[in-house]
């Protein structure tokens, strides 16, 4: 059975995740506080598997005490449960295990223990340091959609789309609607091999197929599921760098 120690503010909030996590059978509470200072103690006192952390505290940041369980040996598993969607890339650049919204929902709740099942059967007990859920952000970008967070495999992405200051992710096989705008998903792909070909498009210069020649110096992309990307006059120079053309 697993162990787990739940850091709120709130103690509705608190008895609800109880509730949850004991109708599953499969975790034992160890203990629950509600504040930093408070849960880093004792959680170095009765070492849970897992810490249930919110991250806006009345007085402190759950990330803050993410960053310190980092150092504990062993270190527990983090996965936060909060009311902010907000601190989504920060969670997860912390290697936490997953981050669940509130209002908390038991079949959601019950995934995130699916996942930490399906990892200490490989054998990996301390997920801290399991490269499966590392995020490195050469290799992987979190993603929320509706209440998911989704890591989205940096290779997965053709291209993305600007459109109404939200942002489509375009993928071999599906598509992501996110609310960031295209300036906010550039800072996060920061790296090759993204590269911004229009004030609406960055593209995965990895996925081109095809550069065909448009009208006015510009260019038409053809990616390899057939889709187009215009490149506008602008970017023009700086692809053809990038190419080695």
């Amino acid at each position: 059975m697993l162990t787990a120690y739940i850091v709120d503010d709130e103690p509705l909030a608190r008895d609800e995740l109880k509730y949850l996590l004991n109708r599953s059978k499969e975790v034992k509470i160890l203990g629950e506080g509600d504040c930093i200072e408070d849960a880093e103690m004792e959680v170095a006192t009765l070492k849970p598997d897992i810490v249930f952390v919110d991250i806006e505290l009345a007085e402190d940041n759950g990330l803050t005490l993410a960053k310190q369980l980092q150092t504990f040996d062993p270190s527990p598993i983090v996965v936060f449960a909060t009311a902010y969607d907000e601190y989504a890339l920060q969670a997860f650049e912390l290697n936490a295990l997953d981050y669940v919204l509130k209002p908390f929902d038991e079949a959601r709740i019950q995934k995130t223990l699916d996942k930490i099942k399906q990892l200490q059967s490989l054998g990996n007990k301390d997920l801290s340091t399991n490269p499966y859920i590392k995020n490195d952000r050469n290799e992987k970008i979190p993603i929320l959609v509706d209440d998911r967070i989704i890591l989205l495999n940096y290779d997965e992405i053709l291209y993305i789309e600007s459109f109404e200051k939200k942002c489509l992710i375009k993928t071999s096989v599906q598509e992501f609607k996110v609310n960031d705008t295209l300036v906010v998903m550039e800072k996060k792909l920061n790296k090759a091999p993204f590269l911004r070909v229009h004030r609406s498009y960055l593209v995965n210069l990895d996925h081109i197929a095809e550069i065909d020649p448009w009208f006015n110096s510009t260019y038409n992309l053809i990616m390899k599921d057939n889709s187009k990307v215009p490149v506008s006059r602008t970017y023009v120079k700086e692809l053809k760098k990038c190419l080695g053309l």
